[in-house]
This record gives C-alpha cells, structure tokens and sequence, in this order.
C-alpha cells in the first residue's frame, strides 16, 4: 500500500495573519500539510481584501491565500481560547506564528511554554525584524521593508523620476512567505533525522534583503567599492518593454550571439555596423543603446508577427499581458493552473493550482475556509 505523498500527515498550527506568515502554509498546504488556520472570532484582517461574494470574511484575497486550510475561531484572552490553542498545539508537528515576542509570551504560548505542550514541536516565529538587532520591536508590513531595504529606489534609477516608489505587489509579503516555507521543512527533516524540534525564527526584513540584494549589491560586492550598487541590466531605463503595432512586447536579448541575431531577424544590419555595436565588447558596453535601436524598430510589426519571428530564431519573448487577460492564457489553460470550482457558501470562482508538480502526485486542495467552521470538528465545540 502506497505510503501518505509529500506532506499529508504533517499539522501545522497557523497563528498568522495577513501575508507573509499565511503564504508560507498556504505553500504548506498545497504540498499536502494539514494547516489549522487559528483566527479571532471576527476573522484575520486580510479576509475582507476584496469584497466578498456573499459571507463574511470571505474576500477575494482570502480564496486563494488561505485554500486547502481549517479555521478554528479562538479568543486566545480567554481561558477557553488558550485551551482550545493547547489541544491544538498537543497533536502538531508546527507551530506558526506572527505575533510579536512579547505579546505571544502574554498570551501564554511562548517557545518554552509550547515545547512543554509538545516537546519536539517545530515552532516558527514569523517577525518583522532578527530580535538581535534595534529594529526588532517596530512592526512591519510590505510597503516598509520595500522602504527599508531599497527596494523602492529602484524605479527612480530606472526612470529618472527622482520620487522614491513601490513595486505595486505584495512582494517582500509573499518573497518572506517562501523563506518561512522553507525554513520550516528544514526545521522537519532536522526533526526527522533527530528527533529535536526547535524554535525558528524568520524576519521578513533580512528575507527581502537577501533577496533583493542578491544582485542589487553589485557595486558595493567587493572592498573597497568601485562601481554603484544597482544591478544595471534590471535599472536600465531601455531595458523594458518594446512597443508594436498593436501592444506591447518584451524581448530578452541576454547573450551577445542573441544580441547579434536580433539585430539580423529585425532586418537591422546597418545597426551592427555602427562603431557602437561592432564588436562584443562594445555591444556589452552600450546596450542601453541597443535597446533604443530595437524599439525604434518594433513599431513596424504587431505584437504576435514579432512572436512568432523570435519563437522561429529562439530569441526570448513574450507579449505584455493585461492582469485582466491571464486567465486566458493558452498555455495556464493547458497546464490546469485556474480552476473554476465551487465553493460551499461563495459559489463559483477561480481556484490557482499549486505551481509546482511532483511525480508521485498532490493531494487535493480544498476551498477556503469560513471563518471557525472546523472548531466542532478539531475541537469538539462550536
């Protein structure tokens, strides 16, 4: 008989809310976990992020996000709630949450208090900032570690516009979410070959700063520094999509061959006779340049002759899509990546696959959940 796939079998005990802590289990439970979202009685905040379809903290940001989950509704203020978090706590492999230090330990469900619960738990603290250093106190949300970490600096050096701007997306949210999924299936294969559970900690400001600083540290990589931070292929104000005739096109001419190829597919010899395009080195140089030579040229075409022209000579490219006209996209709809389902209280809507796909199959993802539907079921009560 077939043993459990991936993660089933695995509890994870959820006290997240909003981003970053529910995309790490919303991630967990894609792969197969069983994840207890434990909420307020009112629900957590980002349930009305969209309006809803017909119940209460059922938004559109929630469908997703919070898929394939239980909800249980405590008051964890009241002796009730704490005892209701205590059974859940004795039976999980994880423990998560994104409250602060001081406020978890006031509320009785410190590391050292639940390791007494469950002494090989794996608990996972999701903070704004490391507890070792002075920020660790401040909250934090995604338009502050974009601020705080540089992140929006970036359209300004691409742009010229001098005013400091977000990248409209949840992104250091959602970036930080991964580390916190990744961390704890470490934590569990430790437990797996040891036995020991362990206390994690996952800040969200030093996850988006790694991230985005991978190659954004650029200049300031070596000491002492001799070029500007900012990596200049993402910051180049040319760099971006071309226009056609009918739209928008992104063309990806990464390699110095690809660079000559366009030039030669886009009928642009003359291009590469100039002094500034004539050799590698000088090609390397003055891609900026080049850039503004191929947009001056991509008007000639729509938007899906020039596709199917690079698709010919494997030059990468892609049109710019609409966010309205993703779910259209041939190639999600041939992989199964939007599924219309039906839920229990919100009828239709559009359920997003996990991205990735394993041999050996995933378990199949539920809808979101209402807010404390599984108390009876978990807990016994209503």
């Amino acid at each position: 008989m077939a043993g459990p796939r991936l993660l089933e079998g695995m509890r994870v005990v959820d006290l997240t809310s909003i981003v970053f802590g529910p995309y790490a289990t919303e991630t967990l439970a894609d792969l197969g976990a069983e994840v207890i979202k434990v909420e307020s009685p009112t629900g957590d905040l980002f349930r009305y992020a969209g309006k809803p379809a017909a119940t209460m903290g059922m938004g559109a940001c929630h469908m997703n996000l919070n898929k394939g989950k239980s909800s249980v509704a405590l008051d964890l203020k009241s002796p009730e709630g704490k005892a209701g978090l205590e059974k859940l706590l004795a039976d999980a492999d994880v423990f998560i949450h994104n409250v602060r230090l001081k406020g978890i330990e006031r509320l009785g469900f410190g590391y050292e208090a639940v390791k007494a619960i469950k002494p090989d738990i794996v608990y996972v603290h999701c903070v704004g900032f490391g507890s070792d250093g002075p920020y660790r106190d401040l909250q934090a949300y995604d338009d502050v570690i974009q601020a705080a970490t540089g992140t929006a600096t970036l359209l300004p050096r691409a742009d010229g516009n001098p005013r400091p701007r977000f990248l409209p997306s949840l992104i250091a949210d959602k970036v930080a979410g991964l580390h916190g999924a990744y961390a704890t299936l470490a934590a569990i294969i430790h437990r797996l070959r040891t036995g020991e559970g362990q206390f994690v900690e996952v800040p969200m400001f030093e996850a988006f700063t790694h991230f985005m600083m991978l190659e954004h540290l650029y200049g300031k990589t070596f000491v002492p520094q001799t070029y500007p931070a900012g990596y200049p292929r993402q910051i180049d104000p040319e760099r971006q999509p071309f226009p056609t005739a009918d739209g928008w096109i992104s063309i990806v001419p990464y390699t110095d061959e690809t660079t000559v190829l366009l030039a030669k597919v886009m009928g642009a010899d003359d291009v590469l006779a100039d002094d500034r395009f004539s050799t590698p080195m000088a090609r390397l140089t003055n891609m900026t340049a080049f850039y503004a030579e191929v947009g001056k040229r991509t008007p000639a075409k729509t938007t899906a002759e020039w596709c199917d022209i690079f698709a010919e000579a494997q030059i990468p490219a892609m049109p710019v899509r609409d966010l309205e006209d993703m779910t259209a996209d041939p190639h999600l709809e041939a992989v199964g990546f939007f599924q219309q389902r039906e839920h229990p209280t919100e009828g239709g809507y559009l359920h997003m696959r996990a991205p990735v796909t394993f041999s050996v199959g995933l378990p199949e993802t539920g809808p979101a959940p209402t807010i404390g539907q599984d108390n009876a079921a978990l807990l016994g009560k209503g």
